[in-house]
Order: structure tokens, then C-alpha cells, then sequence
């Protein structure tokens, strides 16, 4: 009878520690949890900068608010290549998107320390996202 108390205690703590994981991650501020294809901004607002850093295979932040008229500096943390385009990953599955009235991106290759894409001079909500990295997206929101 002790085995099965034990068995139930440990699987309600397994069960707590895995639901505590998901309302972590769900509540990170700066996730989208939908996207736009008529390019108006969303909810959650995203952090206002004009610079984003890359790490290994992941955006080091998934949403950046950007000024219209303003440039994005896409900054490399670690020493990886990077491509990117405009899109996203479901799964791993690439959705390369073409916006208009945006700057160009396609290909655009960070070997180096720094790349610039811009000016961004119409507003609405754009994904872009590293086309050999499966996850790794950013949502931009020009306003």
C-alpha cells in the first residue's frame, strides 16, 4: 500500500512541475501566440528597440516593436551562420512569406557580427526567420 502512495505523490508532482513549466513559458512576455496576415499589429506589445541579437539557432528575443522609418540591427551573439528571410517555421516546415512595401531580406546572411535591414516605412506586423534554423522566428511590429 506504501508503493502506491508513493506512486500517486510522485506522479501529482511530476503533473505540478510540468504544469508550473507550461504557465512559465506561456506567460514569457514578448510571444505572440497569433499571426496577422494583413499586417496590423498584435497583442502582446513587443519590446521597443531597433536591435535584436541572435544566439545558436534562436532569436534572443521572439518580438521587437520598431519606429517606422527605422532600421533593424540584427546583432550575432554566438559565432553561427545565419540566413534569413521573411516567413516563419511551422515545425519544420519553412513559410516564407513576401510582404510588400517592406526592405529587402531575402538571403540576407549574418556571417559576420551585424547585418542592417531597412528603413521599415510601413506599419503592420512582419516575420522573419533564419531559413536554416527550424524555430527560429522573430515578429516584428513597425508602428
Amino acid at each position: 500500500m506504501a508503493q502506491k502512495q508513493w506512486r500517486a505523490i510522485a506522479l501529482l508532482l511530476l503533473v505540478f512541475a510540468l504544469s508550473s513549466f507550461f504557465l512559465t513559458a506561456c506567460s514569457r512576455q514578448g510571444t505572440v501566440s497569433s499571426s496577422s496576415s494583413d499586417n496590423t499589429p498584435q497583442a502582446p506589445a513587443c519590446a521597443e528597440g531597433s536591435t535584436v541579437k541572435t544566439e545558436a539557432t534562436a532569436f534572443g528575443q521572439t518580438c521587437i516593436a520598431l519606429k517606422k522609418g527605422s532600421s533593424l540591427k540584427i546583432m550575432q551573439d554566438q559565432v553561427t551562420v545565419h540566413i534569413f528571410d521573411y516567413g516563419q517555421w511551422d515545425g519544420n516546415t519553412a513559410k516564407p512569406e513576401t510582404p510588400s512595401n517592406v526592405p529587402e531580406l531575402k538571403n540576407l546572411q549574418l556571417t559576420g557580427e551585424s547585418v542592417s535591414v531597412g528603413p521599415f516605412t510601413t506599419a503592420g506586423t512582419y516575420h522573419i526567420y533564419c531559413t536554416i534554423h527550424p524555430g527560429m522566428m522573430l515578429t516584428l511590429i513597425v508602428k
